[in-house]
């Protein structure tokens, strides 16, 4: 039997670390991953105000599409891309699911859909959705593609803590009440009344933007909180189902294979609100703004629309994810505000953190 021996890391000075990661949804965990690669001997501390991925990442649809609506997002989804597909072929049990697509846009987008979709996607027009899951309004067209793939992003994250904790600290159900940067370090006090400090400090905060801990710091971003809804469509999906992205509006439907379920994500336009104040329970409004999108693709599986998911994330002013250094010494970083592509891009953003991060040992080059 192997003998279970304290980490290193728990018998030194347990206040002073290299670097805290406040947030342990997947992004912070992709985070503090990301730096241990680059940084094996690192003390790194990950903190969380509730249980890990008990936040946005619980309720993440975890849907990965090949796509990018920049430059700088599709070379972030390509590589996101590739680190997943990596992560999936050394550990096979990892729920990390790979899915066929059709997109479904007007006909006369071709053109731009080429320029959105990354080489990998492979698109080719069809005459219609596989398996009717979809119509085809008068106008539009469809083409199917490849390199799609979904995640019960929840069970990701905790596979994820488990292997980190072998060389990372996890501080679960403790608030972060105070980041205050100091001349050699950063005080993180918590809501256990024992400060520690960091060399260095990750804020990876999902939509908790406000929180008091760090408001001050984060509100210059001009990052926004938005409700996201998504209906559960109880008719079980047959083998072969493919995720139909509806690109114009912004929505679509995943076939959870593993739970049963179909589920329609659509933009919901509610801003500015408060995750700790949203109800997660569906509204009448909430359903109907989401059936007038499905009625127009697949009305259909309205009946069938019975249950769902409510809950709020982070969007950066230009739709793009905030890597940014929130002191002017940089101790302190923003990772976050990836307008609901938290899981599809958490490599990509895990990795830009990291560089912000990463200071070489000496004698070492640095590394991109």
């Amino acid at each position: 039997m192997e003998r279970v021996t304290t980490p290193p890391r728990q018998r030194q000075d347990p206040a002073a670390y290299d670097v805290a990661v406040v947030g342990g949804g997947v992004l912070g965990l992709s985070i503090a991953q990301e730096f241990l690669s680059r940084e094996p001997q690192a003390r790194v501390v990950v903190l969380e105000r509730d249980a890990v991925g008990s936040g946005a990442t619980r309720r993440s649809a975890g849907l990965h599409f090949p796509r990018g609506s920049s430059h700088r997002i599709r070379e972030m989804a390509a590589l996101s891309q590739e680190r997943y597909a990596a992560l999936k072929a050394a550990r096979p049990e990892l729920p990390i699911h790979s899915l066929d697509m059709t997109v479904v846009a007007p006909a006369s987008a071709q053109a731009r859909l080429e320029e959105t979709y990354l080489p990998q996607a492979r698109l080719r027009p069809v005459r219609e959705v596989a398996g009717k899951t979809a119509v085809l309004p008068e106008g539009t067209a469809a083409w199917e593609g490849d390199g799609c793939q979904y995640a019960d992003v929840q069970a990701l994250t905790q596979l994820l803590a488990r292997d980190l904790r072998r060389t990372v600290e996890f501080r679960e159900g403790v608030e972060v009440t105070a980041v205050t940067p100091g001349a050699d370090s950063v005080e993180l006090s918590l809501s256990t009344g024992v400060p520690l400090h960091a060399g260095q400090v990750v804020l990876a905060p999902g939509p908790w933007l406000a929180a008091p801990g760090w408001k001050d710091l984060v509100s210059p971003l001009g990052a926004r909180v938005k409700k996201i809804v998504a209906l559960h469509i109880e008719v079980p999906p047959s083998v072969g189902d493919r995720a139909v992205v509806f690109q114009d509006e912004d929505a679509f439907l995943l076939p959870y294979h593993e739970r049963g379920h179909w589920l329609f994500s659509y933009t919901c336009q509610k801003w500015d609100v408060d995750p700790d104040t949203v109800a997660t329970s569906l509204t009448p409004a909430d359903r109907d703004a989401a059936l007038a999108v499905l009625a127009r693709y697949a009305p259909h599986l309205i009946e069938h629309c019975v249950s769902g998911r409510v809950f709020c994330d982070a969007y950066g002013p230009d739709f793009e994810p905030l890597v940014r250094p929130l002191t002017a010494d940089g101790r302190v970083v923003f990772a976050g505000a990836a307008s609901g592509s938290g899981y599809r891009l958490a490599p990509a953003i895990a990795a830009e953190t990291a560089h912000l991060l990463f200071v070489p040992s000496p004698g070492k080059d640095d590394v991109s």
